[in-house]
């Protein structure tokens, strides 16, 4: 289950900073509405993608992917906008992973 959970984590990441990126670049670099209405789309797919997570409790889920979503961004931001984190950066982002694997994996 850690497996699918970890890869569900990905493809919702992908889905809602690539959306939020989309309308962002529609709106603030003016590339027009087609990109912020596919960038609503891949947004409503991150609900769907995140819904498939193998916990039943979307508290959980939720505040885990915040840390997934911290990482990705950076990611993201390397990746596509020219970002180049720090070291306080990557402290940071390897402490939400610390707190994601708490939060879902721990046994209970």
């Amino acid at each position: 289950m850690t497996g699918r959970s970890i890869a569900l984590f990905a493809a919702a990441a992908v889905a809602e900073i690539g959306g939020a990126y989309l309308v962002w670049i529609g709106l603030k670099e003016g590339r027009g509405a087609m990109f912020v209405v596919l960038g609503v789309l891949a947004l409503g797919l991150y609900g769907i993608v995140a819904s498939f997570q193998p916990s039943n409790e979307f508290g959980r889920v939720l505040a885990a992917y915040g840390g997934v979503f911290i990482v990705a961004s950076i990611a993201w931001g390397m990746a596509f906008d020219g970002f180049h984190p720090d070291r306080y950066d990557l402290l940071g982002a390897a402490v939400c992973l610390l707190g994601v694997a708490t939060i879902m994996y721990a046994p209970r």
